[in-house]
Order: C-alpha cells, then sequence, then structure tokens
C-alpha cells in the first residue's frame, strides 16, 4: 500500500510539474529589466577616428597631448596635441619622422606622454615599433619646453639598462632630488625581465632597479578576463595560443616623492617602494626587493596616478573601472562604466579632472586571429576628482 501511495503522489507531483512548465512560456528579456549601474560622470574630451593612442598629459595651463605607439596602425606621427578639435604633430611633423642615420635625433615610437610641471613635456620613445628590440641609441627622454615648443634637451638610455627586450613604457619626475631632478621609468617587457630604471637628468646616468624581481614581473597565474572573455590571447613560439604577459607597467609618484607606486600589467596587484632606496647604489637588488610592499589586489590596470592629497588613481581594465586608493589605504571605485574600454594612461588636469583613455587594446587583431575588433572612434575621457596632480618639485 505504501510504495502504491507514494507512486500516485511521485505521479501527480510530475503531472503538477509538467503542467507549470507548459503554463509558463519564456518571454523577452524586458528593457527595464535591472542592469549593471554606472559610476561616476564621465565626459569625452575627444574621439580618435584614425590610429589608437595609449597616452595622455594635461599640462599646468590646459594643454592636452597625447601619442600614438607604432603598433600596427597607419600612425603619421607619433606625438601630437589636441587643439581647435584636431591632432596636431607635435612639437611639429619634421621631429615625428624617424632619422634612419642617427636613432636619437628623431622620434621613433613614443609610448608616454608626461607635463613636469615645471613648463616642459617629456616624450617616451621606445624605439621599438611592435614590441621589437629597441634600435640602438634610439630609446630615449626628450622634453620640449612648452613656451617655445622646442626640443631643450634628450637623454638616450645607456646600453648599461637596455636589454634587447625592454620597452620603456611609463614615467613619473621628481625634481626635488639631484641637480636636475630624477625621472622613474617603467621597462614592461613582454618577453625578459621587468624593471624601473632609475635615471639622473642631469648627467643622463641611470640604473636598472628590480630587474626580474616578483614585483615588477607579471603574475604567472594570471589571466586577464575583459567583456566576459580571457583577453589578450595571442601565439606563442610554438604556435599555440598564450596569454600575453607584460612586465611593470603603471607607474606613480607620491606627492611628498618619497614612495613610487608601480604595478605589472598582467598582475592585480599593486606595489610601492621608497623612493630614497631606489636611487641608492648601495642598496643591494636584495635588500631593494626586500624593502618593496605588497599593497594588495587593486584590479588589473594599465596606468596609474597620484594627487596632492596622497591618493593612487588606477584603471582596472578588467571592469571598465577606474579606481582610487585613499591615503588610509582603502579603495573605492571612481568611474565604472561600459564605455571604459581599456582605460590607459591616466592624468590629472588643473581643472581638478582625471582624464584618461580608452582605447579598446584588448580588441586588437594580434588578440583575434588577425581580426580587428576595434570600434572607433577610441575616447579621452574625463572624470572629476577634485584634487591637484603630485607635485613634482
Amino acid at each position: 500500500m505504501k510504495s502504491r501511495f507514494f507512486a500516485s503522489t511521485l505521479a501527480i507531483s510530475v503531472a503538477a510539474a509538467s503542467q507549470t512548465s507548459f503554463a509558463t512560456e519564456p518571454t523577452s528579456l524586458s528593457a527595464s529589466a535591472p542592469t549593471d549601474k554606472t559610476i561616476g560622470q564621465l565626459d569625452q574630451v575627444f574621439a580618435f577616428h584614425d590610429a589608437m593612442p595609449t597616452g595622455v598629459t594635461v599640462t599646468d595651463n590646459g594643454r592636452i597631448f597625447v601619442n600614438y605607439p607604432k603598433w600596427g596602425d597607419d600612425v603619421s606621427f607619433t606625438v601630437g596635441e589636441i587643439r581647435e578639435g584636431q591632432v596636431f604633430p607635435y612639437p611639429d611633423a619634421a621631429f615625428n619622422r624617424e632619422d634612419i642615420k642617427d636613432p636619437a635625433k628623431a622620434l621613433i615610437s613614443v609610448q608616454s606622454v608626461v607635463a613636469d610641471g615645471k613648463g616642459r613635456v617629456w616624450l617616451l620613445d621606445t624605439a621599438a615599433p611592435g614590441f621589437a628590440a629597441p634600435k640602438a641609441g634610439g630609446a630615449k627622454l626628450v622634453a620640449v619646453d612648452l613656451a617655445t615648443n622646442k626640443v631643450v634637451k634628450t637623454l638616450v638610455f645607456p646600453a648599461t639598462v637596455m636589454l634587447a627586450s625592454t620597452y620603456v613604457n611609463d614615467m613619473r619626475f621628481d625634481f626635488r632630488v639631484g641637480k636636475e631632478g630624477t625621472v622613474y621609468v617603467t621597462d614592461s617587457s613582454i618577453s625578459g625581465p621587468g624593471a624601473i630604471i632609475v635615471m639622473d637628468i642631469a648627467s643622463g646616468k641611470a640604473m636598472r632597479r628590480l630587474s626580474g624581481a616578483k614585483s615588477t614581473s607579471p603574475d604567472p597565474d594570471f589571466i586577464p578576463v575583459v567583456e566576459g572573455q580571457p583577453a589578450l590571447i595571442t601565439k606563442g613560439l610554438d604556435g599555440k595560443p598564450k596569454t600575453l604577459t607584460v612586465a611593470s607597467d603603471g607607474i606613480a609618484l607620491s606627492a611628498d616623492g618619497k614612495t613610487l607606486y608601480f604595478c605589472p600589467l598582467s598582475s592585480r596587484h599593486l606595489y610601492s617602494v621608497p623612493t630614497a632606496l631606489l636611487r641608492n647604489p648601495n642598496v643591494s637588488e636584495v635588500q631593494l626587493a626586500a624593502a618593496v610592499k605588497d599593497l594588495g589586489e587593486k584590479g588589473a590596470s594599465d596606468g596609474l596616478e597620484a594627487d596632492a592629497n596622497g591618493a593612487v588613481y588606477a584603471g582596472d581594465y578588467e571592469h571598465n573601472s577606474i579606481r582610487k586608493r585613499l591615503a588610509d589605504g582603502s579603495w573605492q571605485t571612481i568611474v565604472h562604466d561600459p564605455r571604459v574600454l581599456w582605460p590607459d594612461t591616466l592624468s590629472i588636469g588643473p581643472d581638478g579632472y582625471l582624464y584618461f583613455i580608452a582605447n579598446q587594446l584588448q580588441r586588437q587583431a594580434g588578440f583575434h586571429a588577425g581580426k580587428d575588433l576595434r570600434d572607433k572612434p577610441y575616447s579621452l575621457l574625463r572624470v572629476k576628482i577634485d584634487a591637484a596632480p603630485a607635485p613634482t618639485h
């Protein structure tokens, strides 16, 4: 009797479930269904319809400069100034044409532009189009006087800090140390050791620090996920798919100049190191590595910046976001928007806005079996932060 009862009950339950499933027909998702909420009020400062930019800097008087590395797009000039609704080659068209006979005399492929707070804009030339080995004597820092738009200084990276795999990426300046100041540069190699290059501006002498250290190296377990898919997938030497690994990339200097923040692109961690130790040649690499602090996860970043109040800003390219680390070490998300497709370089302007490039880097053809998925225009965006840039002097 019990088995008949249970069988009858089960049959009734199955029948009821069947009736319920047939009674409930699937419908199209309503446009009013809950969605991911955006954070931050974004302004589009400029739309790029040609080559893909990576870097931006905003000067004390509001001039805006951008750069285009030679990664495969048709780049007619590698540094430009945005004015009158257009981008003009800077400092002029001639200086943007490579000098085959002397790689130090003109620009080759610029990865970063930074206004130094002292009336100049600096251009960081990788001399490595397409991430090839840098051309001998071509990797350099070029200072352009903003009042005259003339080149006033060129610093070629000495061979002692340049490897065949070196890709100089971003830079920060401190004019409180050294006769003419000091510049810190990240080596974001994709095939060799990452590093922080420390250069004395007056003499041009440079040191390669934290070369191959954990803090400047890609996280071996890191696989980026962008737009819901594993990203930066390329072909290895064996022809098989692999994730592109990029070493130390983003860099920021604290307002007092005492702390350098940096991160590999292929990682979610933020690191810091005392600049006094970084500059001191008597501090061994072992001692220096021990002084580096792992400040924990911040998201995956392709750009960092610091403000005058002690905050650090970091792009989060996996989540279409910009994050802010407060002086107490806590984090806030200040931008989250589906239009922030790969936030690249960050720059704080004199107007209290944080400017950044959104360039869809992850959609390049090299990561999609030769098919370019980028959807122009690329954007220069900004968000109000009500803070001034970290001082350099």
